[in-house]
């Protein structure tokens, strides 16, 4: 019984994103057996860089900032680490026709070389299991057991899940729950209330344009809703390219249409934005849950009598420091209650 009292409290986190990254770190650190499981073939969530033997283009989140102080004190050391540096573009504002230069004043960091930094850094700490997309759940008086479709029944069992993964695709995984679940039509509750938009990403050369009045810019009532040149951003190299990220309203209602009918919308609208498109050289991506979360910001949510939390972007405003203020603030809450529930 002994032994049995001193075994850690095993957490299964899916999603190595930077909420799950930084939930499943931080749960590591106070005692628990951890194991990430990740759909991808590398750590990163919206985080993301698309790289080719000659260009790299951060084709995710082009950003981040960070107000909370535990954040803040977090990207300190990611800069102390060499992970992360300011960028500090001349930026633009584009509306009604017209540009203007913006008059924000926030401090904006980027990863480096590529944004997925941060998150790699974190991951690397732990032990991820990639390629693997959990696609069922059990609980019993065991614990909760897991399938996913690359390799059906995982052997382990866990005292708790964390699902760190975009609000439509947790309200999916949970119509495959079965078993003793006390609280699953509130934890579909808040997925489903959760009304994340899409975005079409456009990473594009553009050989005729050797230079362009801003480094980034917000563009205002246009299909585009932002657009940057990454070799402005630090540690960046390759051909030079641009990130066009399309408004979500417009993604939204343009999600299913061809690449290539998507490029030549997103390709007029730069022309008319002042570039040169002759031969660009084009390559897209589709967002499907790229913004955008509950109305009603919970931080993050977490079931003591069932051990299953989620944690995300979507749960604490939609940033990246939301992100991962949600998977720190989410461990701690299991770390308290296990510490309760152990004392009792």
């Amino acid at each position: 019984m002994q032994a049995e009292s001193n075994k850690k409290p095993s957490v299964a986190v899916i999603g190595a994103g930077i909420s799950g990254a930084a939930c499943a770190l931080k749960l590591q650190s106070l005692g628990f057996d951890v194991q990430v499981y990740e759909k991808s073939r590398g750590a990163s969530g919206r985080l993301s860089t698309r790289r080719t033997e000659s260009w790299s283009a951060d084709h995710g989140a082009q950003y981040f900032t960070a107000r909370d102080p535990l954040f803040i004190e977090e990207v300190n050391l990611w800069i102390e680490l060499g992970l992360v540096a300011q960028w500090q573009p001349k930026l633009g504002v584009y509306k009604e026709g017209s540009w203007s230069e913006s008059l924000s004043q926030d401090k904006r960091f980027v990863g480096i070389p590529e944004m997925t930094a941060p998150t790699k850094h974190l991951a690397k700490q732990l032990s991820v299991q990639y390629e693997t997309t959990i696609c069922g759940m059990e609980k019993s008086l065991q614990g909760w057991a897991l399938s996913s479709l690359e390799h059906g029944p995982l052997l382990k069992q866990f005292d708790m899940v964390v699902l760190a993964i975009p609000s439509p695709q947790v309200e999916t995984l949970l119509k495959n729950v079965t078993g003793q679940v006390s609280n699953l039509d509130k934890a579909s509750k808040i997925a489903n209330d959760s009304k994340m938009k899409s975005c079409w990403t456009m990473m594009v050369h553009f050989p005729h344009q050797s230079s362009f009045q801003f480094d980034a810019a917000f563009i205002n009532q246009e299909p585009i809703a932002w657009i940057a040149r990454n070799s402005t951003k630090p540690k960046r190299g390759g051909l030079d390219y641009w990130t066009v990220h399309a408004s979500p309203e417009w993604s939204d209602a343009n999600l299913e249409l061809a690449k290539e009918d998507v490029s030549a919308e997103l390709m007029a609208c730069m022309g008319k934005l002042g570039f040169n498109t002759l031969d660009a050289q084009v390559t897209m991506h589709r967002w499907r849950y790229a913004s955008g979360g509950l109305e009603a910001m919970i931080e993050y949510h977490y079931s003591p009598v069932d051990g299953l939390g989620f944690c995300g972007d979507w749960l604490h405003g939609g940033r990246v420091e939301g992100a991962w203020l949600s998977g720190i603030k989410l461990a701690n809450r299991i770390s308290t209650h296990c510490a309760s529930h152990q004392n009792k």
